[in-house]
């Protein structure tokens, strides 16, 4: 395998991105374009990573190079995934470290089943930190997939706004909607979680 380390990669514009996310699910996606695609998108990557620890307690065994990568990898597995945009990839790399996390959380609170979960308000909940960190991801988690029930979209945006780190701008166009509708579902679903998150 030849090495191409001589010449710089030079950023991509949106529309070549798009082309590129258009074969990762094409068998002639060859590994030059996976490359390439993780080389352009690894600091928007490891931005939305970075966002998501910031919430984890202190001492995490997971940092934000380990979550962009192995999200990077699920993503990339993704064949039967219609990429339509740098946004949609995003967004979905958005909703899969979430779930690693949550997975990971799980996983922890499973070696302390004894340990029940404590009550957590919505403003807590923004700031995931300390010693019960597993606990709230999971607790969110929870009070999220019920949200999901009562509102598919806002709980979307709550995903993409908190576990994603995404902006206003970039969630509505990832969601094809105003960004009068993302703040409208956002302070919705933020009213509807701090009631579930103090029940």
């Amino acid at each position: 395998m030849s090495s191409s380390s001589e010449a710089p990669i030079t950023l991509p514009d949106a529309a070549e991105i798009t082309r590129w996310l258009e074969t990762l699910d094409q068998a002639e996606a060859g590994a030059d374009t996976v490359n390439q695609l993780f080389a352009a998108l690894y600091d928007e990557l490891r931005r939305s990573a970075g966002a998501q620890m910031r919430k984890e307690h202190a001492g995490h065994t997971l940092s934000a190079t380990a979550l962009t990568h192995e999200a990077w990898e699920r993503l990339a597995a993704q064949t039967r995934t219609r990429w339509a945009s740098r946004s949609h990839f995003l967004g979905m790399a958005a909703i899969m470290m979430r779930r690693i996390l949550v997975n990971h959380a799980l996983a922890k609170q499973a070696h302390k089943r004894d340990v029940p979960l404590a009550s957590l308000t919505l403003t807590e909940a923004q700031h995931i930190a300390g010693d019960g960190g597993a606990r709230e991801v999971v607790q969110v988690h929870e009070a999220l997939l019920a949200f999901e029930q009562v509102d598919p979209r806002a709980a979307k945006v709550v995903e993409l706004k908190f576990f994603g780190g995404l902006e206003i701008e970039e969630i509505a166009e990832l969601l094809a909607i105003s960004t009068a509708t993302v703040k409208r579902d956002w302070l919705l679903a933020r009213a509807w979680l701090f009631r579930e998150l103090q029940a």
